[in-house]
């Protein structure tokens, strides 16, 4: 799984051009499901975001988790993230999973983020055209592939 993490103070997100989701402070989060992922990847994408230390303290450094904050969550699906650009001009998807399995992973990891963070995500609706826009809070962008545990 891919997962690019922004710190925002407010996002929020329209399907088909009526609005979905919003939050206020908290991340935004883009996520891609690649071929071969699982239960693995989903706990330990989940556990890593909500325990992430990027949201300030009471002294402006980036000390405190969202979980520690209280800060929302909403998470976007986005099956690009797995492009590939290596050759040519037109990206390559061929790591991204089938849209069944990319769809069972992406409600797994829904369900995980809400129990890891204590309470309800905000999300976009998966394979429907989106308009995500959000404010980057300092900005703060974190990049995550959890084939790069190690």
């Amino acid at each position: 799984m891919r997962a690019v993490i922004q710190r925002v103070s407010r996002a929020k997100v329209s399907v088909n051009g009526q609005p979905k989701a919003e939050i206020g402070p908290g991340l935004c989060i883009l996520l891609g499901v690649e071929k071969d992922d699982g239960l693995a990847d989903v706990q330990w994408l989940s556990h890593k975001i909500v325990h992430l230390r990027i949201m300030d303290d009471e002294k402006g450094l980036m000390n405190l988790s969202v979980k520690d904050t209280g800060g929302d969550i909403l998470l976007i699906s986005q099956f690009t993230l797995l492009a590939s650009t290596r050759r040519g001009h037109r990206p390559s998807y061929d790591r991204a999973a089938p849209p069944a399995d990319a769809e069972r992973w992406y409600e797994a990891t829904i369900n995980q983020l809400q129990i890891d963070l204590g309470k309800p995500i905000h999300t976009g609706t998966f394979r429907a055209y989106m308009e995500v826009e959000l404010v980057n809070d300092g900005p703060v962008t974190i990049y995550i592939d959890s084939r790069q545990k190690a």
